[in-house]
């Protein structure tokens, strides 16, 4: 058995379709198809469902691929510690990161690629929570930056970094010069422009809302950040932003970040990777320089007031 014959296994399990996986691993169709055949007179099973088109793993097929991507990824990680043994940390560490820590990835990035800069960084920040977690134990990702709910914990290393805290944040004449609070029940009766509910981040702004006797229904919804300060940016829509956004995106001339009250919710943001082996160089290093950034103390409100007022 060839690591390469498991690379086009994984690729057809991943991409369902024969010519796609083969333009992914940069083989020709009739080479990958022919490896896969081998593989299964090797292991004398049939791993895959043929018709005119791939028809899906059998059985035997599901079982193989939760195997072959753990042999993968031991082998990577192998390469990749005795790489570091010799010049350092290099390769590439991809790192999901949920919509809200995207704004505040580049903190640990930066320190990362400092202390290794033979590394390179791949970012995946439009991925949801449940996509993120899937992704770090079926080895697509090496670390993620989100919540992570103590359920989200299976098979996981996680660490905290830092809490959210949330912001009202407007232009233009929407409320009065000199407001620095606002209630959440207040700010639910203002046209609202907000992220998309499958979001967690949503999750919490809604469970906040709720935890005062009010719903509030957003005029607005999206899954961009850019997005949300463009709505703010026209004096139409108010939004609600966790206070570490303002860090990498201020608050411009006209836009204000007002704090909202009763309740002052929070929301715990983590760094987490797979547990146990195969552990990734880069993966381990990643979290290790993240924890040390004591980003609670960058994030404290007092520590920002400048930049919220």
């Amino acid at each position: 058995m060839l690591f390469r014959q498991l690379e086009y296994f994984v690729a057809v399990a991943r991409e369902r379709h024969f010519a796609r996986a083969a333009e992914a691993c940069y083989v020709s169709q009739p080479a990958l198809s022919a490896a896969i055949v081998r593989l299964e007179r090797e292991l004398s099973v049939t791993l895959i469902n043929r018709g005119h088109n791939f028809e899906g793993l059998t059985p035997e097929g599901e079982r193989l691929v939760a195997w072959a991507k753990r042999i993968l990824a031991e082998h990577d990680a192998f390469k990749a510690e005795a790489v570091a043994m010799k010049s350092g940390v290099a390769g590439t560490l991809r790192l999901g990161a949920g919509p809200t820590a995207s704004t505040t990835a580049g903190l640990p990035v930066s320190a990362f690629c400092s202390l290794h800069p033979l590394a390179r960084v791949k970012v995946c920040s439009r991925l949801a929570s449940p996509e993120l977690r899937r992704q770090l134990r079926d080895f697509e990702l090496d670390a993620a930056i989100a919540h992570f709910g103590q359920a989200d914990h299976d098979g996981l290393e996680v660490v905290p970094l830092y809490e959210e805290r949330y912001v009202l944040l407007v232009s233009g004449d929407r409320l009065a010069p000199g407001t620095s609070k606002i209630t959440w029940a207040e700010a639910a009766r203002l046209p609202l422009a907000l992220l998309e509910p499958d979001m967690r981040f949503r999750e919490f702004i809604d469970s906040a809302f709720r935890s005062c006797g009010v719903t509030a229904t957003p005029q607005v919804e999206t899954d961009s950040v850019a997005s949300l300060y463009a709505h703010v940016a026209t004096g139409t829509w108010a939004s609600v932003v966790p206070h570490t956004w303002l860090r990498a995106i201020p608050a411009t001339e006209g836009t204000r970040a007002i704090r909202l009250i009763d309740p002052d919710s929070t929301a715990q943001i983590s760094v987490a990777i797979r547990a146990g082996a195969p552990a990734s160089v880069a993966a381990r290093s990643f979290l290790n320089v993240a924890a040390g950034l004591m980003l609670s103390e960058v994030f404290e409100p007092d520590s920002m007031s400048a930049i919220t007022a």
